[in-house]
């Protein structure tokens, strides 16, 4: 395999049967909410204790709680991600109601962002196509790569995206279809005065409290989030196998969890319709399956980084 990192056994699928597939896509407005409500009560529990800290001991004191914060932050991404695809719930208004919540908490637009990512798994791994791979200028060195990786510009990237939709009225990125333009300049318009919005109440009470807790914190969790996503497809096959194009990290609990198991990333693609919540009951099926699987986020973050580097110098 060419411009591989770390290949598993990979052998000839055998696919769910239509009952496994039908058992493991039950989806659970119980389970959602769980998930849900466990990661909101964290950021709000974190939160409290930034804004305590601060409040009596000054900003400084609390900037190590804003390090928890903002990586619980950041990966709302993945209740976006999981409401994308309308199965964090049964209930389809549950699905929207957090998705939109979280997406608005993260600045990512999420009608938006469910086209996006719909084209992403029709054409992972497509240079052509793909809008991850679209997205973003290609790093030509070590210092333009340590930048790509905290994800500072990708963030800049789409917020002035959403700000050229809410200005000008045009989308002319490719993944958008014409008839969805028009729902994603509203969209757009209705986040800048949001935004707008919020930013005003914060000065008329001259509070700093959203700045601590969301603002900052949000920053800081790119740099946890963007080696996060790198990890999921760099360095994998360029085919239409998500057990090919995708790779699956072993890793730990509480990073499952506040990932809302994608770390099981090469069952996701494989089969997209089943949730969060039975994708480990998944990976015990289709395991032996996978081709492409890391070591912890750390490790994998590490090969991914020398991946992009052979890539640069081979271009």
């Amino acid at each position: 395999m060419t411009d591989a990192i770390v290949a598993g056994p990979g052998h000839r699928l055998k696919p769910l049967s239509p009952v496994m597939l039908r058992e493991l896509s039950v989806r659970s407005n119980l389970r959602g909410a769980a998930q849900s409500l466990g990661h909101y009560g964290m950021i709000v529990l974190v939160g409290a204790l930034i804004w305590m800290v601060s409040s009596r001991h000054g900003v400084l004191w609390a900037l190590p709680l804003m390090v928890p914060q903002g990586y619980l932050v950041a990966f709302l991404f993945m209740a976006v991600h999981e409401t994308a695809h309308k199965t964090a719930f049964r209930s389809r208004g549950l699905n929207l109601a957090v998705g939109y919540l979280s997406a608005f908490i993260i600045g990512l637009p999420y009608e938006y962002y469910c086209l996006f990512h719909w084209d992403h798994h029709r054409y992972t791994q497509d240079p052509e196509k793909d809008p991850e791979l679209i997205v973003g200028a290609k790093p030509a060195s070590d210092t333009q790569l340590a930048i790509a990786y905290s994800g500072l510009l990708q963030v800049a990237g789409r917020l002035r995206l959403m700000l050229g939709h809410a200005v000008t009225g045009k989308v002319v990125v490719p993944w958008i279809p014409e008839n969805k333009c028009g729902t994603i300049v509203a969209e757009a318009r209705v986040y800048v005065a949001s935004y707008a919005l919020v930013l005003a109440l914060s000065l008329w009470f001259s509070s700093a409290l959203l700045l601590w807790v969301w603002i900052v914190p949000l920053i800081i969790g790119q740099f946890f989030l963007r080696p996060y996503l790198y990890a999921e497809h760099t360095g994998c096959e360029r085919t239409r196998s998500a057990f090919q194009n995708t790779r699956t990290i072993y890793t730990a609990a509480i990073v499952k969890w506040i990932a809302w198991n994608m770390p099981y990333h090469v069952e996701h693609h494989a089969y997209p319709s089943i949730p969060f919540h039975a994708l480990p009951k998944l990976n015990g099926i289709v395991d032996g399956e996978i081709v492409y699987r890391g070591r912890g986020y750390i490790r994998t973050t590490r090969e991914t980084w020398a991946w992009f580097r052979r890539h640069r110098q081979i271009s």
